[in-house]
């Protein structure tokens, strides 16, 4: 079998959107594939609805059941110790792909060498096929035969993982997998896993489109994903000191921490939790210190994030109690003059 699309589900039968993501994964171009669709313990309909694809496509769509909710990251593992094919793929079940992503992302595959193929996606506000707006992921600096330099641009910015396909024989020989019960769990398993890979080679195309809609994981911060964002930050290190990567990269994965566990965490913490707690932003600046004491002289720290950014992180870093004040004012203010 060439390939297996891994479709992690929970509770998305409302909206019409797991069908939508279904009847676009059964439509593909590409010949000898099957879909895994992993029900991670879903309270809606969504289980009976992959029931129904399954005995319409037995010959290409498979149902597995968890009793346990294990998260996207457990959902996946479970799918890709099933998965038969050569290459693996993930599909999150509110989104969708261009019918002929998967044979363009295998073709060009195929023709380089290529052991991981990625594109790019398009975000969109309505179920359609019409292209939205086009974010692109990776460089072309990032491409090719992998060396050092590549290696740790991937660190920095691996893209997204829903956008590629993976040669599942490197999945097999290093056991790679994602963190399970968490949210952000591609934070950590996406640079790591591309740190297993030797050559990388993109399609310059959205193939895949990203569903903006309310009911969507990413609109809505608790306290729960703000430190799970945390862990994800710390395995990230712990990865790469395992792996034996920590040492070449220690710069990029400087940045990286930086980014993922510090800087995201911190600025979405405020604008996204209602009572933001001086407790918490010291437990950011505390984790900080002890990895990276000096993060903010990393050159790619300082070419990455703007003057501002820089500036509340700098305050946050002297005085939290600071920081939190000046954040709330500064926030009320510019809401006003709104």
């Amino acid at each position: 079998m060439k390939l297996s699309i891994v479709v992690p589900v929970y509770n998305m039968a409302e909206g019409n959107k797991l069908r939508y993501c279904l009847e676009s994964l059964v439509h593909q171009t590409i010949a000898d594939y099957e879909i895994i669709a992993v029900d991670d313990a879903s309270t809606d309909d969504s289980l009976n609805i992959l029931r129904e694809y399954e005995s319409r496509y037995p010959w290409k769509f498979r149902v597995i059941q968890c009793y346990e909710n294990l998260r996207q990251g457990g959902a996946r593992n479970r799918g890709i110790e099933a998965a038969r094919g050569v290459w693996l793929g993930f599909v999150d079940s509110d989104d969708w792909v261009a019918p002929d992503m998967y044979e363009k992302l295998i073709k060009k595959a195929e023709e380089t060498g290529a052991d991981v193929v990625g594109c790019d996606y398009c975000v969109a506000e309505t179920q359609s096929m019409q292209i939205g707006r086009v974010m692109p992921n990776n460089t072309p600096e990032q491409t090719g035969l992998l060396d050092e330099d590549r290696y740790g641009l991937l660190v920095m910015n691996p893209g997204s993982m829903v956008i590629k396909v993976y040669l599942k024989a490197v999945i097999d020989e290093h056991a790679l997998r994602f963190p399970e019960k968490t949210f952000y769990e591609d934070n950590c398993a996406s640079p790591v896993w591309m740190l297993h890979f030797t050559h990388f080679e993109r399609v310059e195309e959205p193939l895949y489109y990203y569903y903006q809609h309310d009911a969507s994981t990413v609109h809505e911060i608790s306290m729960e994903k703000c430190e799970d964002r945390l862990a994800m930050g710390r395995r990230l290190l712990a990865e790469s000191r395992r792996c034996g990567f920590y040492q070449t990269f220690r710069g990029q994965l400087e940045f990286a921490f930086s980014k993922i566990y510090y800087m995201n965490t911190l600025f979405t913490y405020m604008l996204g939790v209602r009572r933001p707690r001086l407790a918490f932003l010291k437990k950011i600046r505390a984790g900080m210190l002890e990895e990276f004491p000096d993060f903010q002289k990393n050159a790619y720290y300082q070419k990455e994030f703007d003057a501002e950014q820089k500036k509340l992180a700098a305050m946050h870093m002297k005085s939290p109690l600071r920081f939190l004040i000046y954040f709330k004012l500064l926030y009320l203010y510019r809401k006003i003059k709104r």
